[in-house]
């Protein structure tokens, strides 16, 4: 008997019915950027049409917006008034973050899952993701500011935190400050396998993150992009450390990191599918050289077959007019 596989392809309704991998709204969560000098609304992003930064309080409104449309969270960036050497707005009560923490949350209460980007690299005048001196990032001393900003965000009601600064230790380190204040219930989200990726430029350009002076670039201490071997030890350590999720981050380029992970380890996965991502997407759908909503539903897609239990994405909102 002559097998056909094409048969099962030949309308739209059979395509649906035997599609092995599906995408929902509830697979989605959105990055929100917040600025501590805007007063009121928003102002977009010049590398990332259509993506903005936001006041406090237009933060809370967007979070309102995002929760009705049916997505389950949202992942927070801040860009405080002040910087210094070691990130101190970071972890401070009144620090753009922990604002719109509780605000979000006296609005919203459980209906939104706040996540909260864990780092320094935004808060830190030379831009790097730990205290620098004499030219190189200090992995012990930077655990400990790290402990202080998941703190801190715990105190204002936080559901998870997000290391994202890939320095060893950080977990352990982070857990045991939250158990110790009794906070066993905020998860941990590692950023387990972020590679130094040249698909960042319009989150830093976004978020004011890019180094500034010392080292010329993270490659000390995210990972080379030609080590897979190298994730699935810092995978491994990251559970072990405490990590209840962890992050694949690039996401297209990264795929195969993805699936080894989803291989290897029973925890849920996610993958960031980066600002240069979305920017190359949006530059050629601009200039006509694709279909922009085909290439975003595909990108998307393809994350969640590769293994992706979640994905953030800055095409969140749109997705769900599409699903």
């Amino acid at each position: 008997m002559l097998i056909r596989p094409r048969r099962l392809r030949k309308s739209e309704r059979i395509r649906e019915l035997v599609r092995e991998t599906n995408l929902t709204k509830k697979d989605l969560i959105m990055p929100l950027f917040i600025e501590e000098r805007i007063e009121r609304g928003k102002r977009e992003i010049a590398s990332m049409p259509n993506q903005y930064r936001f006041s406090v309080e237009a933060a809370i409104e967007e979070c309102k917006e995002i929760a009705d449309l049916g997505i389950p969270g949202v992942i927070l960036f801040g860009i405080p008034k002040k910087k210094d050497e070691y990130g101190s707005s970071a972890y401070s009560k009144d620090g753009v973050i922990q604002r719109a923490i509780r605000g979000i949350k006296e609005e919203l209460g459980d209906e939104i899952l706040l996540i909260a980007d864990t780092c320094l690299c935004e808060y830190t005048t030379h831009g790097h993701c730990g205290i620098l001196r004499d030219n190189k990032v200090l992995n012990d001393e930077t655990l400990k500011i790290l402990a202080k900003i998941a703190l801190s965000y715990a105190e204002s009601g936080v559901d998870v935190v997000a290391p994202s600064d890939m320095m060893d230790g950080r977990i352990r380190v982070i857990r045991e400050t939250l158990e110790e204040h009794n906070y066993q219930d905020v998860c941990i989200m590692s950023y387990a396998a972020k590679y130094a990726s040249a698909f960042y430029g319009p989150f830093r350009d976004a978020a004011e993150s890019a180094p500034r002076y010392g080292l010329k670039d993270r490659k000390t201490y995210q990972m080379d992009p030609g080590n897979w071997r190298e994730a699935l030890r810092e995978i491994e350590l990251d559970i072990e450390e405490g990590a209840d999720m962890i992050l694949i981050k690039p996401g297209l380029p990264y795929l195969d990191i993805l699936r080894l992970a989803r291989d290897n380890f029973n925890v849920p996965i996610g993958s960031y599918c980066v600002s240069g991502e979305y920017a190359m997407i949006e530059a050629a759908a601009e200039r006509g050289w694709i279909n922009r909503t085909d290439a975003i539903m595909e990108t998307l897609l393809c994350i969640k077959r590769a293994g992706a239990d979640f994905i953030i994405t800055y095409w969140a909102k749109e997705v769900c007019e599409y699903l």
